[in-house]
């Protein structure tokens, strides 16, 4: 049957819709029994800090990652911060993130006053790569933080090669990516946040592992770094009222984690469901002229936390208000430069002010309506009116 359309030829969206970029809602309703019935087991027990469901999401993170320490705290930022102190680096020490990221990346290494080196990406997967971060190492490069952008790993393969080559530590961020798997040349598979010295990930309610509120956690299989994370986000203290570390206050409460409980056995599922949903946007919206579907890598499964296209020709703002006006929401994913925010002006330590790859992304990127409760109807009346734009 044909789709209705409008007068202009869009296709015409059934008046009962509502499209969301995150549809949480829905995806609550789903499981809405027994995340009452977790929440309400909490608030009983009154175990609101470091309770049975805690310790419990900690189990299981640490099973679903292949990891042999996850500790829990507040959120992503936090994580990445705590990361970097568990680390001892000094002020001064420089560390590598690409230049075009979420600014978390980069806050949190100019909040505990090291120096940022802000690096290119590549233009269709808008990872960090190797050869980037290789002519950006000096001697005083502690860290790098590869950002595993949209839901699919860097080319960690030769990251790792290259950090072990230097002596340097290798901090993931994986908050967008959290179920995905890197293949490794010899064959072996491992999760993203794995893969370096330390990982980190962030549970805001709109990430694919997402809580009703903040949440983060940290992982490592280093038990020196592991006794090392749990103390800077506890105080610095290892055992009560001792602090040998000047710390933070960084947890994970127990409503989150008991949220967390339910969607962690669902996450693979939820994964499958956004690679569906991008498949079929793959396939609706190849040959259009101008526009560029993302590039999924052969070693890395994308669990798609971002569906986003580039379009060029100065009109991506142009296709964003056409669809806004569709009543199809959008976001930009990033609009702005790492080196052109106003809080690291002048402050990266490789004085960048422009990259080739991040200077032409910022124009070009967009980012279609991406999460797990997505129906045909909704992704049929997305791409078609994205065609009608490009037609």
């Amino acid at each position: 049957m044909a789709t209705p359309t409008t007068a202009d030829g869009r296709a015409q969206l059934p008046p009962v819709a509502q499209i969301q970029m995150v549809d949480l809602k829905a995806q609550y309703e789903a499981m809405q029994e027994e995340v009452d019935q977790a929440i309400i087991d909490v608030v009983r027990s009154g175990a609101f800090i470091n309770g049975p469901a805690v310790k419990n999401f900690q189990a299981g993170l640490e099973d679903y990652l292949g990891a042999k320490h996850v500790i829990p705290c507040a959120n992503g930022t936090d994580a990445l911060q705590i990361a970097l102190m568990a680390l001892g680096l000094e002020p001064g020490d420089e560390v590598i993130v690409p230049a075009f990221t979420y600014v978390a990346s980069a806050e949190v290494i100019a909040l505990l006053r090291l120096s940022p080196v802000m690096v290119d990406v590549d233009p269709r997967t808008f990872n960090v790569r190797a050869e980037d971060i290789e002519a950006a190492i000096t001697d005083k490069t502690k860290a790098i933080i590869p950002v595993h952008l949209y839901g699919q790993s860097c080319d960690m393969e030769p990251i790792i090669a290259l950090a072990e080559k230097h002596g340097i530590a290798i901090v993931e961020d994986n908050a967008q990516a959290i179920g995905a798997n890197y293949t490794f040349s010899d064959g072996k598979v491992r999760r993203t946040g794995t893969l370096g010295t330390i990982g980190c990930t962030s549970f805001y309610p709109s990430k694919n592992l997402g809580a009703y509120g903040d949440g983060g956690a940290i992982n490592t299989n280093s038990e020196e770094l592991a006794a090392k994370l749990r103390m800077v986000a506890n105080h610095g203290q290892s055992r009560r009222y001792y602090h040998d570390v000047v710390g933070c206050n960084s947890r994970l409460d127990s409503i989150q984690a008991a949220v967390l409980n339910c969607k962690l056995p669902r996450l693979d599922g939820y994964s499958d469901r956004r690679r569906a949903a991008a498949d079929y946007y793959d396939a609706a919206l190849q040959g259009l002229d101008g526009l560029l579907t993302p590039q999924r890598q052969a070693n890395s499964t994308h669990v798609f936390h971002q569906y986003t296209l580039r379009i060029d020709g100065g009109r991506r703002d142009e296709l964003q208000a056409y669809l806004r006006e569709a009543g199809i929401p959008s976001m930009i994913y990033y609009p702005v430069a790492l080196y052109d925010q106003e809080a690291f002006r002048g402050t990266a330590a490789n004085n960048i002010t422009s990259l080739p790859n991040t200077d032409v992304l910022i124009k070009e990127v967009i980012s279609l309506p991406m999460h797990s409760e997505m129906d045909e109807a909704t992704l049929r009346y997305i791409t078609e009116t994205v065609r009608a734009f490009c037609s």
